[in-house]
Parts: C-alpha cells; sequence; structure tokens
C-alpha cells in the first residue's frame, strides 16, 4: 500500500517519511494478513466446497507481510533505477523457492510442496534486499508524514486490489462453473499469452515509472517517453501474438501436444485482444507517475465494476473458456478507448500524434498477420515456411526502428 513514496518528488523524501511509511505499509498488511485468513479463506472453502483452502490460503498470503517488509526497499531501487541489484536478488529466491519446492515434492509433501514455493523466496530476498539498500526501519512514526502519504496509498492499494480482481476473476469463475479440467486448459492459454504480456510491461514500466515521476511537470517530455514505451511494448509483444494468432494450433500441438488443443481457440483469441490492447497500454502507469493515482482509482473501480466482471460473468456462465476469452477481448478493446481519452485528457496527446509515431511499426505487425494467412490459409505452406515468412516481414521491415530503439531504452537507466 504505501510504497507509493516512490511518486513523490526528489525533494519530498525524508528519513522519517521512509520510517513512516514502512510501519504503517506493515500494520496494513497485518490487518489484511487476517482478513484474508478468517474471513476469505472460509468464504473460498466454502464457494469451491474445498475444506483444505482453509489451511492452505493462510500459508499463501503470507506474501502479503512479507512483501511489505521490503516495499521500502524495492522503493529506494526503484528510485535510483538500480534493477540489475532487484533482478539479481528475484532470481536467487526463485531459485531458492524452486529448489525448495521441488525438495519437498520429492519427499512427498504433495500440494504443500506448491504452496511454500509461492512464499519461500522472501526468506531469502528480505535480507538480501536490506544488504542491497543497507536501509534498516527505526521505530519512527510521524502523523505529519503520515497524512503525506494516506492520499496516494489509499487509491494505489484501491487500484492494486481492483487488479487482482480483473484479473483473477476469471479463473474464480471458471473454476467454480466449467470445471478443473478447463480451468487448466484456460490457464495454459493464459500463461502463453496474457502472462507473457504482462511480464514484459512490468519490466517496462518498472523503467518508466521514476521516469514518468521525475518529468511529471514536463508534458513534452511525458509525451515523448510515452510514446516510446508504446513502440517498445509493441515491438516486443506484438510479434509474438501475431504467430500465436495465425499459428496459435500448430505452437500447441507440435510444442505442448495433442493434449492441449482445446486451448487453441482461448489462446488465439486473447492474442488478438492483446494485440489490440497494444495500441493504448501502459496509460495506468502513466497516471501513477505524473501523480494522478486518484484517477488510476477510479478507472480501475469503474472497468472492474461495470465492464470486465460483467462481461467475464456472462461470458463464463454462457460459454465457458471460450466466452472468457471472447469477454477478454472485449475488455482489451475497451481499454483502448478509454486509453485515447486518457491519454488526451491529461497529456494532451492526441491519438492522431500516437498513430504518426506508431504507423510504421503497426503496418508491419499487420503485414506479418496478412503474410502468415495467406501462407497458411490460402496457399497451404507448411506452418514453418508460415513462420520464417512472418518473422522475415517483421524483422526486416523493421530492423532499422529496432536498432534505434534497443540503444534508446538501454539509455533510459544511465540518464
Amino acid at each position: 500500500m504505501w510504497g507509493s513514496t516512490d511518486s513523490k518528488k526528489e525533494t519530498d523524501y525524508t528519513p522519517n517519511l521512509l520510517y513512516t511509511a514502512f510501519w504503517t505499509n506493515l500494520g496494513w498488511s497485518l490487518l489484511t494478513y487476517l482478513a484474508v485468513a478468517f474471513i476469505v479463506a472460509p468464504l473460498a472453502s466454502s464457494f469451491y466446497e474445498e475444506p483444505v483452502l482453509l489451511q492452505i490460503i493462510p500459508v499463501m498470503s503470507v506474501g502479503i507481510i512479507s512483501n511489505s517488509i521490503i516495499v521500502i526497499h524495492k522503493v529506494q531501487l526503484t528510485r535510483i533505477m538500480d534493477f540489475k541489484k532487484m533482478a539479481i536478488i528475484s532470481n536467487i529466491s526463485n531459485v531458492f523457492s524452486g529448489v525448495l519446492s521441488i525438495t519437498l515434492a520429492l519427499l512427498g509433501a504433495g500440494y504443500w510442496s506448491l504452496v511454500f514455493n509461492s512464499v519461500a523466496g522472501f526468506i531469502v530476498a528480505i535480507p538480501l534486499f536490506m544488504h542491497a539498500t543497507k536501509w534498516t526501519p527505526k521505530f519512527i512514526w510521524e502523523k505529519e508524514d503520515f497524512n503525506k502519504i494516506f492520499g496516494f496509498g489509499f487509491y494505489f492499494t484501491g487500484t492494486k486490489f481492483f487488479n487482482n480482481l480483473i484479473t483473477k476473476i476469471d479463473y474464480l469463475l471458471i473454476g467454480k462453473w466449467v470445471g478443473a479440467y478447463y480451468l487448466g486448459i484456460y490457464t495454459f492459454a493464459f500463461i502463453l499469452t496474457d502472462t507473457f504480456r504482462s511480464q514484459v510491461l512490468q519490466i517496462i514500466n518498472k523503467v518508466m515509472f521514476p521516469v514518468y515521476s521525475t518529468i511529471q511537470d514536463n508534458p513534452v517530455e511525458i509525451k515523448k517517453n510515452y510514446l516510446n514505451v508504446l513502440k517498445y511494448n509493441s515491438m516486443i509483444i506484438s510479434p509474438i501474438m501475431a504467430v500465436f494468432v495465425v499459428l496459435g494450433e500448430e505452437v500447441i500441438r507440435y510444442g505442448f501436444g495433442e493434449k492441449w488443443l482445446e486451448a487453441v481457440f482461448p489462446l488465439k483469441i486473447i492474442s488478438l485482444s492483446i494485440l489490440i490492447h497494444m495500441m493504448a497500454n501502459s496509460y495506468t502507469v502513466l497516471l501513477r507517475g505524473i501523480g494522478r493515482a486518484d484517477v488510476e482509482f477510479k478507472l480501475q473501480l469503474f472497468k472492474a465494476v461495470f465492464i470486465f466482471i460483467p462481461m467475464l460473468t456472462i461470458g463464463i456462465y454462457y460459454y465457458g473458456i471460450n466466452g472468457a476469452s471472447i469477454a477478454i477481448l472485449i475488455n482489451k478493446s475497451t481499454e483502448v478507448v478509454i486509453g485515447v481519452f486518457i491519454l488526451k485528457r491529461f497529456i494532451g496527446l492526441d491519438y492522431r500524434e500516437v498513430f504518426a509515431f506508431m504507423k510504421k511499426t503497426w503496418f508491419f505487425i499487420v503485414a506479418m498477420i496478412l503474410i502468415g494467412i495467406l501462407s497458411r490459409e490460402v496457399l497451404g505452406l507448411h506452418y514453418f515456411i508460415t513462420f520464417i515468412l512472418m518473422a522475415a516481414m517483421y524483422l526486416l521491415g523493421l530492423k532499422g526502428e529496432i536498432k534505434k530503439d534497443i540503444k534508446h531504452f538501454s539509455s533510459l537507466k544511465s540518464s
């Protein structure tokens, strides 16, 4: 919640503010954990008729508390854009939790090996973050500093809540109404597509958030940086999604086996939704970076209550996992419309400017898809030849742009 202090300008930071943010965040996390353990866990157990969830959910939710201990350390590393240390700590933590999970599985721990995998990384991450920042909390809490961070922290927490609700509600409903088998199929398609998208956006947004914060009074620079982010995301994510749209069946059949073929339709539709979403992505991070967390919160609340959850509920109830993927397509398309409005309203970025900046990238992504459809569906060429033709269209068309943008993105850290 209170890791939001990283949205403040450099001159606003004081040692006491960080101490206040740490203890406030820890206190809030403890209350949240108690609510999850004693309210959410019983409700989930009753909803799914699985008594074992009463034990699993409290253990898996320990991360709520653990994360609050290192959030200020993450803020400090993010402010100085030291992503190398953050990546090293993340990798070490992941390796540790993975080894522990495998060891427990070999010892016969069953599902508990997966449960502990989700929280074990913090055992290593906490001391590593403390060592990386040389920062330890003191028992200081100032009401004045609390008031400074309360507003942003409240909106930040609310946004995270509705983000989690939006990204998890489809799993919840599919598991209840469609069954565990189709939940597995859907999850598989989602991991290949939207989870990949989320990870890439997270990496780039982690770099851009402090950049937006430092230039929040310079609309020209904000526009310039946002347009570059839009291009980076599109150039990395869109070609992979284009391959899934055209060759989704072949990717699953020859890459993962025929038992996963029921994931083809969700895979293609979700990939298409991501291609559309790339037209106006990451605008919520921009809002947060320029100090408008209140607008981000209201947007997520509106989307969750009036668009995302109703669409997913209808789609899943009547059409199962195919309906869920179509609902995601509609939701992502709606996000683009909202994004166009937000960009115009808050940073004065007209979508004609966006199109002028992105037209070459978008042209070759569309051309890549059309070449794929022509090769595979019309001419009946082998899927590997189709893939080569699609890749060639993209790489040859955007070779110069790719080199230039990699160089520019790399320079952000040093700047």
